[in-house]
């Protein structure tokens, strides 16, 4: 009798721990609410919201739809044209997200959906969401992630200047962050996997901390893969701010490339191993060959000349001077078989994607479509 009961007690304490362990805690859980349930439910609890930005929230009366003073607060509703107050959520913009989600440093967010992580409380005297955790732009589809097929579904089957022409209309309009901003957001797209301290450096390859930037010897700086004196747009929002041609890379190395085309040949850089320069060219090593072609392919659709912007395109020579020409065609063609795509490039891809410009690098998720354009 005694050993039964002893069993007994056994049990209890195991089947105690077992539901302790699988016992879900909904008071510590984020899930996903609309716009609706967040105004209704402002407990301090800590959930996820999605919605449109509509505004820039200054008091409980009043939300500004232009002419943004700040990057401190902003507004979300289930329609990008809601316009009653009653039906908006006020979220406030900690630090860290008011670069890239601050109506005033970035006006081209309104209208964009986006997915908040925080706690529903008032802000303004208003239903809120305050110190958010994430901040994350979300796609055209409504959700924070999509199958690549629906992305390019208006691509798929084409080729040659139809491609190009459709792959341009799905990347064209994106968010463009200022030159500034494009320092902390390196940080991020080029963080080294193994040490979330770092950051990778294109052309040697070294990892180095990411608050080591700047002008000094052995600093890093913003390299424009596609050199930005090709078409001359400088460092102006566009071209000029781009992510997914800019890297961070050594201040020598980065002076030694200037403005060259790349191709094979040259003599060895003594600072940036096996890679290679002469009078025009430059020639990346060999793990990052592949990378640099698939920016260079990407500016070549990307800025097509609409809109007032440059129509960029890939040519067979080098020596391009201010021409809008990048090459050497032949050359990156063979780098971009030679080097395939990895997964550094494709998480580069998706950070850029989710995070900051709300656009892909077709060429990283389709590389066999740089052969059936060129």
């Amino acid at each position: 009798m005694k050993k039964l009961r002893k069993f007994s007690v056994v049990v209890t304490f195991v089947l105690v721990l077992l539901v302790s362990l699988f016992s879900f805690d909904s008071s510590k859980a984020a899930s996903l609410l609309t716009i609706s349930q967040a105004t209704q439910t402002q407990n301090n609890s800590i959930q996820s919201v999605e919605g449109y930005i509509v505004g820039e929230p200054i008091s409980t009366s009043n939300v500004l739809k232009s002419n943004f003073t700040n990057d401190y607060a902003l507004a979300l509703a289930v329609s990008n044209n809601e316009s009653n107050l009653s039906k908006m959520l006020y979220v406030q913009i900690p630090l860290q997200y008011r670069s890239y989600f601050g109506l005033k440093s970035n006006p081209s967010i309104m209208g964009k959906k986006i997915k908040v992580t925080g706690t529903l409380t008032a802000y303004h005297s208003h239903p809120g969401l305050k110190n958010p955790s994430e901040m994350a732009l979300m796609t055209s589809e409504g959700s924070g992630s999509t199958t690549l097929d629906s992305y390019y579904n208006n691509a798929l089957g084409k080729s040659g200047s139809s491609l190009k022409a459709a792959l341009h209309n799905i990347i064209d309009d994106h968010i463009e962050i200022s030159y500034s901003n494009v320092w902390e957001a390196l940080r991020n797209t080029d963080e080294d996997p193994n040490n979330p301290n770092n950051v990778i450096l294109l052309y040697t390859g070294r990892s180095q901390s990411k608050t080591s930037n700047g002008t000094s010897i052995d600093s890093w700086n913003r390299e424009h893969v596609w050199a930005k004196s090709h078409g001359d747009f400088g460092t102006t929002m566009g071209a000029g701010t781009d992510l997914h041609h800019l890297r961070p890379t050594d201040v020598t190395v980065n002076s030694s490339r200037g403005n060259k085309d790349f191709d094979n040949g040259g003599i060895a850089h003594n600072e940036a191993p096996d890679t290679y320069a002469d009078s025009n060219s430059w020639e990346p090593r060999d793990e990052v060959k592949g990378d640099v072609a698939r920016m260079i392919f990407y500016m070549a659709v990307r800025y097509e000349g609409d809109n007032g912007e440059l129509d960029l395109e890939v040519t067979e020579t080098v020596s391009n001077g201010s021409s809008p020409l990048h090459g050497k065609l032949s050359t990156l063609i063979q780098w971009h078989k030679q080097d395939p795509v990895n997964d550094l490039e494709r998480k580069r891809n998706d950070v850029i994607f989710y995070k900051y410009q709300n656009n892909r690098n077709p060429f990283i998720d389709h590389p066999e479509w740089i052969e059936a354009i060129w």
